[in-house]
């Protein structure tokens, strides 16, 4: 049974989902909210409490002032804010994508407060050797949608990550295709406008990731190996002092295969990595 959950917190009421039973695991992303994580999440339920949520000012949880922008370590305290109404001193993460990089926040701003990380994908542009062309391409997405809108922005971020769009006979990029509902506009703006910048330039503190106690993973789709965020997480990996551990499909794999998915994170948390045990 999924409860669902409201929680003020600084400048935002949080939407959040309970589900399970068994030790707590956090599932997120950024900017994709707790319904994604559904499949996933039920998945896992039969051995750990799940808690999902909606990040601030997407979906559910709404902002008192929707021009703030979201930064990881706004996210982050967010988290501890959950785990905190939880009356939880610590938990196991699951981030992916600007996920990912919420959990890194969380584990260098608040030590103690995770047992294990498992970053999947996190999209540190940062750490890549061509920065500055990323940091161009980041602000023409924007741009873009600024100018052209939700769509245009789509396309060209989905294009600089790695994934096929497709396109017409004159060669401009198709947009994906499905009709996207109001709130999946208004999410997509929300990302755009707001999220995009704080989450792609991230910088990770890699000593305070180190220096303390939580175990940390970093995870990558088998078949992500020509998206962007492959280089961006074995960067982390290496950075780390780690090797990442695979997971079914690409970067959204826990999506198309959420049982297989589950299956590999279930193992990871008991320190199974896909190449063996995994020591940090």
């Amino acid at each position: 049974m999924t409860t669902n959950r409201t929680l003020t917190v600084p400048g935002a009421r949080l939407c959040y989902e309970v589900r399970g039973a068994g030790p707590l695991l956090l599932v997120m992303g950024a900017p994709m909210a707790a319904q994604e994580f559904a499949p996933l999440a039920d998945a896992l339920a039969s051995d750990y409490t799940i808690v999902t949520h909606d990040p601030r000012g997407i979906s559910g949880s709404i902002l008192d002032d929707p021009e703030q922008d979201s930064t990881p370590e706004l996210r982050a305290d967010d988290v501890v804010a959950l785990l905190d109404a939880l009356g939880a001193e610590s938990a196991d993460v699951f981030g992916s994508s600007g996920g990912a990089v919420t959990g890194l926040a969380l584990v260098a701003r608040h030590p103690g407060r995770v047992r294990t990380l498992v970053a999947h994908e996190p999209p540190l542009l940062e750490l890549l050797p061509d920065v500055a062309e990323q940091r161009a391409a980041t602000d023409d997405i924007i741009e873009t949608f600024h100018r052209e809108g939700v769509g245009a922005a789509w396309v060209k971020f989905m294009a600089n990550a790695g994934f096929d769009v497709g396109g017409s006979a004159d060669g401009a990029p198709t947009p994906p295709p499905g009709e996207p509902s109001e709130q999946d506009l208004a999410n997509s703006a929300r990302f755009f406008a707001h999220e995009l910048r704080g989450t792609a330039h991230y910088v990770p503190d890699i000593s305070a990731l180190t220096g303390g106690a939580t175990r940390l993973v970093v995870g990558v789709g088998v078949a992500s190996a020509g998206l962007l965020t492959y280089p961006t997480s074995t960067a982390l990996a290496e950075l780390l002092g780690t090797s990442p551990v695979e997971f079914p499909g690409d970067h959204g794999g826990f999506l198309g295969q959420p049982k297989e998915f589950a299956e590999t994170l279930r193992q990871v948390l008991r320190g199974e990595g896909a190449n063996g045990p995994f020591t940090r």
